[in-house]
């Protein structure tokens, strides 16, 4: 560890559900290093370990010379949609043990008498009652009946489960019990693994709290046995740097703490894009953006305001899960765990176009993966999906894909579109290709106005951050229907989510039950409880390796009306002694709560409901290197032409077809254009421009004077 302490070289690695991404930074400098390269769904460790080894070979660095491996992954939502977790065993209080089966009363569609809801992870007969009893303020009702718990022991070690949760009646309050549970199911069992809602989720709301708790045993087994895999074999392969995770919150967290509490990584993946965009928006002096990850099976959105992306602790993943994460809708499983409020669709590059019974073409949420793809890579697709139809419309260079390491044949594309869509449909082929991109458009449009206009956002006050390798493909079409007034479009779009990666903190996030009227809080209870999760996040940071001078930390309030079933997460500045002002506090909730709601009644009692805390390891985020001022004409970075169909022409148009790699800062190219690069392809449309910053990033903005 004493090299890797010295080094400046971080490494991030993205492994998405067609490709999987590497970014390799200086710190110092700024200097990047980009790969990408297909996923291996059936083993995703070895796109892990080929997409590491060819950057490394890239920039001539010696294995042991990186400081930090951060990972983004999707091992966990993929185990619980794919109904793949581990034999859990669900421990509660006695007269609730059908929790998971009773759910909520509520559905995602009012009126579809057939909706059914998801399978609990836990079945019934796994889940045991065990008599104890707390009361609503904590204080012991009904002492634990320490005999049964070695009793479930027993039958959990002859079924062979291995992985254990335990939920009791307000153990948020008092943990007592479940911790006197963990010590005996360790002492019978010692090897399950053991998750305690008051370590996993110590908040009220008692299905909340056990759902998020099963979720987390149901995952710890899957997750440790992945990284443990991804660990050894990195070692092997020379690897010896500290190895992290990215949380659903944005934050990064040690291997270590992953496998103990993987219901934290569950939306892994797609929270690296908006934290991309947050940084790339700061970096460029744009406060409000609006995320745009565009891959090659899902399109992901997200918002970042005043630099700070959107945080939710209400969201659900499951296999019939709406789409979008802000918000329970009892389509799947709900976690309560700080996520990145986003919206994922099925509508990525690899998105397949299918004609419904009703004669009604459709695109995705079906994608063609990695294996087999789109029809286009020849690799024995035979689904038209989008990739497919931006080839036939001539968007997309079919010699140039990843810098022309991935042929594109696009009489395959034009035979698939015209066999499964035009044909059916009675339209021509280009015709027909069209449609495709622009239903995946509307699917898009309405993910944007999801995270914007329904969040009480105006999308006008925010710059669209497009990246992905089909990202910059959609992106100005997508700003021109929601009326933004620029679209950032930064270097190495294809490989931007691994970016996120490399440029946020080490963090730990803690929450605490106190319900309580505002006025007649005592600050001194509210200092204390703060100072004790100060205390816990400074334990865990310091286990992490960051130094004190590193740390910082974030204090949250949950506020609501009384009577309220929902609340309202505010920031909270007092210190360990001070108190919070009265006044102050209550005029940021009324405002709140007039923006996300329309109303707000000034007068009307307010209560806290949970006070939080995140623990932040801050490190050294790395500069953007500033291009230099072109010092040649704009035709140098010229490479030909092509025709290319825009709807707004109704028909093809020959457009210049550039290199972005000869493009220098302060360049301006005028729409219709088409600007490439290893890992991506931006589309300019007409009546727009593209104007190239300090940094090589490309902004896309409407023509003036053009309505």
């Amino acid at each position: 560890m004493s090299v890797v302490s010295v080094s400046r070289f971080r490494l991030g690695v993205d492994i998405g559900g067609t490709f999987t991404d590497a970014t390799l930074v200086d710190e110092n400098t700024g200097q990047l290093w980009n790969a990408k390269v297909s996923s291996t769904p059936d083993d995703p460790a070895q796109g892990f370990l080929t997409v590491s080894r060819h950057i490394l070979d890239q920039a001539e660095l010696a294995p042991e010379l990186l400081r930090y491996v951060v990972h983004a992954t999707t091992v966990a939502t993929n185990a619980i949609i794919e109904g793949k977790v581990a034999p859990t065993v669900l421990i509660t209080t006695e007269g609730f043990r059908d929790i998971l089966e009773i759910a909520r009363q509520i559905r995602p569609s009012l009126y579809d008498v057939l909706f059914e809801k998801p399978t609990p992870l836990v079945p019934r007969d796994r889940c045991f009652g065990v008599r104890e009893r707390l009361d609503a303020t904590g204080t012991v009702v009904v002492p634990l009946d320490e005999e049964a718990i070695p009793q479930i022991a027993a039958i959990v070690r002859e079924a062979e489960i291995e992985s254990v949760a335990v939920c009791f009646l307000h153990s948020y309050l008092n943990p007592e019990h479940e911790q006197q549970a963990g010590e005996i199911l360790r002492a019978h069992a010692p090897d399950i693994a053991i998750s305690l809602s008051s370590e996993v989720a110590p908040e009220i709301r008692e299905y909340f709290r056990a759902s998020t708790t099963v979720i987390n045993a149901a995952l710890r087994p899957i997750v440790s046995r992945y990284l443990e895999n991804i660990e050894t074999r990195l070692r092997a392969q020379g690897i010896r740097s500290e190895l992290l995770v990215m949380q659903s919150s944005g934050g990064l967290m040690t291997f270590a703490d992953a496998r103990s509490r993987p219901v934290f990584m569950v939306e892994s993946g797609p929270a690296a894009g908006v934290i991309t965009a947050a940084h790339l928006g700061e970096a460029l002096g744009y406060a409000n953006v609006i995320s745009f990850d565009m891959g090659g099976t899902t399109a992901k959105v997200g918002l970042v305001q005043d630099g700070t992306p959107r945080i939710t602790k209400d969201y659900e993943v499951g296999s019939v899960a709406q789409p979008g994460s802000g918000g329970f809708r009892a389509g799947g499983y709900p976690i309560r765990t700080p996520v990145i409020d986003l919206v994922e669709i099925g509508a990525g590059g690899g998105s397949i176009a299918w004609v419904d019974p009703g004669g009604i073409l459709r695109v995705g949420p079906q994608s063609a993966g990695a294996d087999p793809g789109p029809a286009c890579y020849g690799q024995g697709g035979s689904e038209p999906t989008v990739t497919d139809a931006n080839l036939v419309l001539g968007r997309l260079n079919p010699g140039y894909l990843l810098g022309g390491d991935l042929k594109l044949d696009g009489k395959l594309a034009h035979a698939a579109i015209e066999r499964t869509i035009a044909k059916p449909l009675g339209l021509d082929v280009v015709r027909a290709a069209h449609s495709i991109v622009e239903i995946a458009n509307v699917a898009m449009i309405n993910a944007l106005r999801l995270v914007s206009v329904q969040r009480g956002h105006d999308p006008r006050d925010f710059a669209l951050t497009a990246f992905g390798g089909a990202g910059p493909l959609h992106a100005n079409r997508l700003a021109q229907e929601m009326n933004i007034p620029v679209t950032v479009i930064p270097t190495s779009p294809g490989t931007a989510s691994a970016l996120g990666l490399l440029v946020t903190d080490i963090t730990y996030d803690y929450a605490t039950t106190l319900i309580e009227r505002v006025d007649l809080v005592d600050p001194k209870e509210v200092a204390a409880v703060f100072a004790d999760l100060r205390q816990q996040g400074t334990a865990a940071l310091t286990a992490a390796g960051v130094a004190s001078s590193d740390m910082a930390f974030v204090q949250q309030l949950d506020l609501r009306y009384v009577g309220q079933s929902y609340e309202l997460t505010l920031p909270y500045a007092g210190g360990e002694t001070a108190g919070f002002d009265l006044d102050d506090l209550l005029a940021q909730f009324h405002s709140e709560h007039n923006r996300v709601y329309g109303h707000s009644v000034h007068g009307e009692p307010v209560e806290t409901v949970n006070l939080r805390l995140t623990a932040l390891g801050e490190i050294v985020k790395p500069p953007l290197l500033e291009r230099d001022t072109a010092m040649h004409a704009l035709q140098a970075a010229q490479l030909g032409s092509r025709p290319v169909f825009f709807g707004e022409a109704d028909g093809f148009v020959e457009c210049p077809v550039f290199d972005r790699y000869r493009l220098g800062a302060d360049m301006e190219l005028l729409g219709p254009a088409i600007v490439e690069e290893y890992d991506s392809t931006t589309v300019i449309h007409p009546g727009y421009y593209a104007s190239v910053d300090q940094y090589g990033t490309l902004l896309l903005i409407k023509q003036f004077g053009l309505p």
